[in-house]
């Protein structure tokens, strides 16, 4: 009985509520400002937030959670001019650098504990003749432990074998949008391409990854799906191998340049080497992600030592750049969550105001409601139901703006955003809540007024 009570009293509240606000429609709607906008801010800088955690993890997911990253130095006329002018390192005094090779990842998989797997690749651009056109691509030389490394999966086909991966054998696995555009609507497994002046033959298709251009320039990672990898072997017997020499003899002890030119009594004219490196990247797999930066340094001096001392590469460990976005994002989403917080605080206090506002304005209606029989409760829930009824309003706005505004920024923008219904129900809730918590002292000061001197207020 109670209950039903309680029911009909909210209904007639909510009732008189919504009659109130549809009179002062101007005066309601920029109270809700305040609401609308703080809860459309919610919602898309939730939205944010979950995009930037789905791209961190896919990111995660490419480079990998325990990998290292080696990349060399190339050696180019610019930096000879500059190492030149540090004291001590002249050209001259340069130390002969082998480079990074292929027996640099046999080297640190055999003697550093903590090392799981190496992948060393090598990269070449090249053409791939389809129709009889020719398309850019990339090749790729890598290893047994490169798709592992790199957790990229295969939609169809099977990976290097040992004969393949040994025996230099003509054989690849394309990139998912190589195999669309070469062999659409059939296919590709045991086909063969012709990359550059060597046919090889198809033996399996990755899976596609989805990779944003920041992702590509931030960590350098390429489009995947435009790939085509061999065996490493393969690459250095077809291709290209730098180590193999075919250019004029080494003044060794020229600082690892090449001699082109100089007479017996003048000085000789030395020119960079260019990339004299075997491979163009080495992944190392750590076996513990709290060992990356212990066995990095390990790493790097081994490296030195094996090139005679020259630095010539580069280590990086791409989890703590991820780790060091995550914590930019983190900043921008606490930035976003105060200014959201700001105009709720405000939408609430104009909510309050403006209730006030209508308690002096009603102050004859109310002394007459109370003489009629009105309790205290009857007249607090009366207000309570006209702020809470705006925020309820104002939170359907804003829900409704926010929605609309994550899909604009992700139209107009390369941020991804993902709208979630927990960030739609807890945005009109706090919304709701506001209504409820900036209402009480208005709907207070109204049912405290004195009957008698209320219907004396002119």
């Amino acid at each position: 009985m109670i209950d039903k009570v309680l029911l009909e009293k909210l209904r007639s509240n909510f009732s008189e509520a919504w009659r109130v606000i549809r009179i002062n429609k101007v005066r309601t709607l920029l109270t809700a400002l305040g609401i609308i906008f703080g809860v459309g801010a919610v919602i898309s800088m939730m939205s944010i937030g979950n995009g930037a955690e789905k791209e961190i993890l896919s990111q995660l997911e490419l480079v990998g959670v325990n990998n290292i990253v080696v990349t060399p130095i190339v050696d180019t006329e610019k930096e000879e001019e500059d190492m030149g002018e540090e004291e001590g390192n002249s050209p001259e005094n340069k130390r002969f650098s082998k480079g990074l090779d292929i027996l640099d990842a046999e080297s640190i998989l055999n003697h550093i504990p903590s090392v799981a797997f190496t992948s060393p690749e090598i990269v070449l651009d090249t053409y791939v003749i389809n129709k009889g056109r020719q398309n850019k691509v990339k090749l790729i030389g890598v290893d047994a432990n490169y798709f592992k490394v790199s957790n990229m999966d295969l939609r169809i086909g099977i990976y290097f074998s040992k004969p393949q991966l040994y025996g230099a054998l003509p054989v690849c696995i394309i990139g998912e949008s190589i195999a669309k555009k070469m062999f659409p609507g059939i296919s590709a497994i045991g086909k063969h391409i012709k990359v550059k002046d060597t046919w090889l033959q198809v033996v399996g298709v990755t899976k596609e990854k989805r990779i944003s251009t920041k992702a590509q320039e931030n960590l350098g990672i390429r489009d995947l799906n435009m790939d085509i990898y061999v065996p490493i072997k393969t690459f250095l017997v077809r291709y290209r191998d730098r180590k193999v020499l075919v250019d004029k003899p080494l003044d060794l002890g020229g600082g690892g340049m090449i001699v082109i030119s100089g007479s017996d009594s003048g000085p000789k004219k030395k020119k960079p080497r260019g990339n004299y490196h075997q491979i163009d990247k080495l992944t190392i797999q750590v076996k513990e992600a709290s060992q990356l930066v212990a066995t990095a340094e390990v790493v790097g001096r081994m490296l030195k030592r094996r090139h005679n001392d020259v630095a010539d590469f580069e280590i990086t460990i791409p989890i703590q750049l991820l780790q060091q976005q995550q914590r930019t994002k983190q900043i921008f989403n606490i930035v976003l969550s105060i200014i959201a917080g700001i105009s709720l605080l405000i939408g609430g206090i104009g909510i309050m105001n403006i209730m006030l506002a209508s308690v002096l304005e009603r102050t004859k209606e109310i002394g007459i409601i109370r003489a009629l029989g009105a309790t205290k409760q009857d007249v607090i829930l009366q207000f309570l139901s006209e702020s809470v009824l705006i925020s309820i309003g104002g939170g359907i706005l804003g829900v409704l703006l926010g929605v609309l505004a994550s899909y604009m920024i992700e139209f107009t923008t390369d941020i991804e955003t993902i709208l979630s219904v927990q960030s739609i129900i807890l945005s009109f809730f706090v919304a709701t809540i506001i209504g409820l918590v900036f209402g009480i002292a208005p709907a207070r000061s109204a049912a405290n007024k004195n009957p008698i001197e209320a219907i004396r207020y002119d």
